[in-house]
């Protein structure tokens, strides 16, 4: 019996003791590689902005790899990539929305910082040695010479309960007849724009009552019963990847409003009782809203979202493991400086083309 593929995960958001519910869909994906025999190490790392941050963390990496031995290592996020070099490991890097989209602010402009990782980000997409993405969406993002894999977070569907909006309601302790609308997310992060929820669900209180509900620091089985509870989700995000979120609430058979980000509209054109809204205004989303409570039934979601089990996506990573493996290049880290220069000036010669 051969021996399993070790892998070291390197990811800048990771549980802690003071976000312990953060990143379930990530915890999630390492559980499954682990199932399905893969040996795993998490090496988490807060990056914050902060090169300092990132230098102490490049040097502990360093330290790891040289005390022990992996087959490869895999980059959740672009900026997690960058503790990686020099290396001679093979590197699979997975980008997940914000980082090769850019940070951007609550009115859709790239920040300083986005622009720069967004840079970085295209750079390591030419250096590893495969690359995945989360939705096609992202493809403009990297360069037309990088091949990559369009593989989705996916959903652990044994775990998500479906259950009558009475008794979830019960078990949360939420009013029985009062409209929810649920919104998942920090309100403080301003990608994902709490706020314009709030002012959508007030546009939406002038002629039809409704709660908005704030599904966020409490643990992920608690935002699937909020999912059960509530009688429509909004999402109002400036960019995403691939959100989980609502690919968790068609499993729980709940109406989505949404704005066109992501991967959300491969998701939800097909399903009667959710929307795209046409705008980022209040008044367009409260409209959508308005129509999919007046509607008041569930959806048929779950069936919809059978194809992103974990158990099956976990499978077409490890298949990207063991290619990367069978054509391990040797790499020398004498040549990394040499390596990225290169990288620079394909982008250039990329940025003339498009110009031109």
């Amino acid at each position: 019996m051969s021996e399993p593929i070790r892998v070291l995960m390197i990811t800048s958001e990771w549980p802690t003791l003071d976000h312990p519910h953060a990143v379930p869909f990530l915890v999630q994906h390492v559980d499954f590689l682990r199932r399905a025999g893969i040996d795993v190490e998490v090496f988490p790392f807060r990056g914050a902005k902060s090169p300092f941050n990132y230098f102490l963390a490049w040097k502990q990496l360093r330290h790891k790899l040289s005390k022990q031995n992996y087959d490869l290592m895999h980059a959740q996020f672009g900026q997690s990539a960058l503790l990686a070099w020099p290396k001679r490991l093979p590197l699979v890097v997975t980008f997940r929305g914000c980082d090769i989209q850019g940070v951007r602010r609550a009115n859709g402009r790239i920040t300083l910082t986005g622009l720069v990782l967004q840079h970085l980000c295209r750079i390591v997409a030419l250096r590893a040695q495969a690359v995945i993405l989360v939705s096609n969406r992202m493809r403009c993002f990297i360069p037309e010479s990088v091949s990559a894999v369009v593989i989705p977070t996916g959903l652990d569907l044994e775990q998500i309960p479906r259950m009558s909006r009475a008794e979830a309601r019960q078990q949360l302790g939420l009013p029985t007849l009062d409209k929810l609308i649920l919104f998942v997310g920090n309100p403080s992060d301003t990608v994902k724009r709490y706020e314009l929820a709030r002012l959508a669900v007030d546009v939406l209180n002038r002629v039809y009552p409704a709660k908005l509900i704030v599904g966020w620091g409490v643990p992920h089985r608690d935002i699937l019963l909020l999912m059960n509870a509530c009688d429509a989700l909004v999402l109002t995000s400036i960019q995403e990847g691939s959100p989980n979120v609502i690919k968790e609430a068609l499993a729980c058979d709940l109406p989505v409003v949404s704005l066109d980000v992501g991967d959300v509209a491969e998701h939800l054109q097909s399903i009667p009782g959710c929307e795209i809204s046409n705008d980022s205004t209040p008044e367009t989303i409260a409209a959508c809203l308005g129509r999919v409570l007046k509607r008041g039934q569930r959806i048929n979601g779950r069936q919809t979202v059978r194809s992103l089990d974990e158990k099956v996506l976990t499978q077409r990573i490890i298949r990207i493991y063991r290619s990367v493996l069978a054509h391990r290049p040797h790499e020398q880290t004498s040549g990394t400086a040499v390596s990225w220069c290169q990288s620079l000036l394909r982008l250039r010669d990329a940025a003339v083309r498009k110009r031109t």
